[in-house]
């Protein structure tokens, strides 16, 4: 029978078992999906919705409902499949045409809509001018792959098939694509059946109150918990993509951050105009919601702790805390129609760190410094009998120096994301994996380091083509308060002649012969707080590991190290001395180190702001974390 009040108890069952169902929809998708990049690498997202298209769930990000309403309006009934991947008729959610979006309406009987389901991934191959969907090089989003709007997939239960035989025939890889979007709809249904189990045993009104309790929780923590905890005042921030695949230059991306008792305004007017090249990132549309959602989860930093930093989910409730102002068209964030979008990573990384950074301003340094970025890397061949081998891996970076600890190793920034295992590669692809290894010095120091990127050596077996699309390969992960910048990207391939050919981070169409071997190195993770205050023995373990080299240990922690035995000991006096020497010599912290790339563009009259906009790094670090924020 159903319930008909809902009390705490049945509210901590019903958000446990939404956060459940969301997990169940996951492992549905990785069990039956065929494309690496969807099944092994987990490069895709799956949400709940109530019946208004509000997001309930935080683990992981998602796309919006908000295409359904607009394109079909109450034209949703059971057995519909909705699916769509245009990056401007997706209401800013699909920021790529690589990832499809499918939205699957739940109902409880026939005629109560209760909510959706939904999955949204990145995918192998949807077509356009080179494989894997990504070209470095294209002018408008026609290169990059088809273009689906809105569309129903089934209708009432029955199959369009003519709509599945147009996107296969537009794939290279078409059996991985009809596989993971198969997928993707039967996992949509599973988490579809849990949310009716819940409106069996609650009823679908008191199931409804639920959802809103879970939305209102959202918003009622963040402005308790967290808001407090930054100083009232505006705030400006900026941070950059080195490339758009054509010009090599800074484009910034710009955020004025008004914050006041109860809410925070996100203004990204003076962001730089739109780019010839993929680095666009269209979200100028339904209000900034979904940007707004992809933003709020930073604010979790701010937690009494890591663990109650994990606890707290941030749904649709955070769009009472956060609003935005978009700049007019013709920008990064607000490109026109038909720019090319398939690098928008990039920028959507961006948008997380200049929130970090105005947010460091405002709470005296106490937030976590940059993090890595998405990349991509990979080699792509064809066998004799001319089928694809579509190589390519999502790379981890190191994370950030945080207040409260180190920087993790080699994570991605993506949720849950992996690296593919040497094995996996080595069965399925003509390449031999030589090493995989963390990158020494990669770290940005600091009192808490940041987590160090990796070096992995891949050699092709056969004649291939290399891709890149790569950020952060000159342009460092910043450090905050006092850290100091970790190390960028890089890539390059050694020759059977014996040369060596160091590679762009963007670029596509390497030609790569049998035995080429050729290396990535993944990026550092910022620094965070001053590396003279770091505990000397933990440098001491880190260079006894291998971790940092000893004259890094000296130039950037001021920690002298000796070797008795194989030993690694710390000389206690000769650290003091040079401490003391190194702070004395160097003057005023500040609060954002970016690394030697970025001051040499600065030197040189390479960055150009608009006017009236300040340099927003021009502050000073608080260095003692026990002084107050503000």
């Amino acid at each position: 029978m159903a319930t008909t009040v809902l009390g705490p108890i049945e509210l901590e069952v019903i958000t446990g078992t939404i956060r459940s169902a969301e997990v169940e929809i996951e492992a549905a998708v990785e069990r039956a999906a065929r494309s690496p990049m969807i099944r092994d690498q987990h490069d895709y997202r799956v949400g709940l919705y109530d019946a208004r298209g509000r997001k309930l769930t935080g683990r992981s990000y998602g796309s919006l409902i908000e295409p359904v309403f607009e394109f079909f309006g109450d034209d949703i009934h059971p057995g519909d499949v909705f699916f769509w991947n245009d990056p401007y008729n997706s209401a800013g959610s699909c920021g790529h045409v690589p990832d499809l979006c499918t939205t699957v309406p739940i109902f409880h009987g026939d005629d109560r809509l209760l909510g959706f389901a939904q999955v949204f991934g990145h995918h192998d191959d949807v077509g356009g001018c080179v494989p894997g969907s990504l070209p470095v090089q294209v002018h408008d989003q026609w290169g990059e792959g088809l273009v689906v709007p809105p569309i129903k997939l089934y209708d009432r239960g029955v199959l369009n098939e003519t709509a599945f035989r147009i996107l296969e025939r537009n794939s290279r890889l078409p059996e991985h694509l009809r596989g993971d979007i198969d997928s993707e709809i039967g996992a949509c249904r599973l988490g579809a059946r849990r949310l009716t189990e819940l409106a069996d045993r609650y009823g679908v009104d008191v199931l409804e109150g639920g959802f809103d309790a879970i939305i209102e929780n959202c918003a009622r923590t963040v402005r308790d918990e967290l808001l407090p905890k930054i100083a009232d005042g505006v705030y400006t921030f900026e941070d950059y993509v080195e490339c758009d695949g054509f010009t090599r230059k800074l484009y910034a991306m710009r955020l004025t951050m008004t914050k006041t008792a109860d809410r925070i305004l996100l203004d990204f007017t003076g962001t730089d105009p739109e780019a010839e090249g993929p680095i666009n990132w269209a979200i100028d549309y339904c209000e900034g919601r979904f940007v707004r959602k992809w933003m709020g989860p930073v604010l979790r930093c701010l937690a009494d702790s890591p663990e109650r930093a994990a606890e707290i989910d941030i749904n649709e409730g955070i769009l009472d805390v956060i609003d935005v102002v978009f700049p007019p068209k013709g920008t990064l964030v607000t490109p026109h129609f038909g720019r090319p979008t398939g690098l928008r990573f990039f920028i959507l990384i961006r948008a997380l760190g200049i929130f970090a950074g105005a947010l460091a301003k405002a709470t005296g340094g106490r937030m976590p410094a940059d993090h890595e970025t998405i990349r991509i890397w990979g080699l792509h061949s064809r066998d004799t009998e001319g089928k694809l081998s579509l190589f390519r891996e999502v790379l981890g970076g190191g994370g950030p120096g945080r207040p409260w600890a180190d920087g993790s190793d080699v994570v991605h920034i993506v949720p849950n994301s992996r690296n593919l295992p040497a094995e996996f590669s080595e069965q399925r692809y003509p390449v031999l994996v030589e090493s995989l290894e963390l990158r020494s010095d990669s770290a940005g120091a600091g009192e808490f380091r940041g987590g160090f990127g990796y070096q992995k050596k891949i050699r092709s077996l056969r004649s291939s083509t290399l891709l890149s699309n790569a950020d952060r390969s000159e342009l460092a992960t910043y450090g905050v308060n006092g850290g100091k910048a970790g190390w960028p990207y890089g890539i390059e391939v050694a020759r059977g002649d014996g040369s060596t050919e160091s590679l762009p981070g963007m670029i596509d169409g390497v030609p790569i012969a049998p035995d080429d071997l050729v290396t990535v190195w993944t990026t550092g993770g910022g620094g965070w707080g001053d590396p003279l205050r770091r505990d000397p023995e933990r440098v001491r373990y880190d260079v006894a590991v291998g971790l940092v080299t000893e004259e890094a240990a000296r130039r950037e922690y001021g920690v002298v190290v000796t070797r008795v035995q194989g030993k690694v000991e710390i000389d206690e006096v000769a650290t003091s001395e040079l401490r003391d020497a190194l702070r004395s010599g160097r003057g005023a912290v500040p609060m954002f180190d970016r690394g030697a790339y970025f001051e040499s563009v600065k030197a040189g009259g390479g960055l150009v702001r608009p006017e009236g906009w300040s340099d927003p790094d021009d502050v000073h670090a608080v260095v003692d974390p026990a002084t107050p924020a503000g």
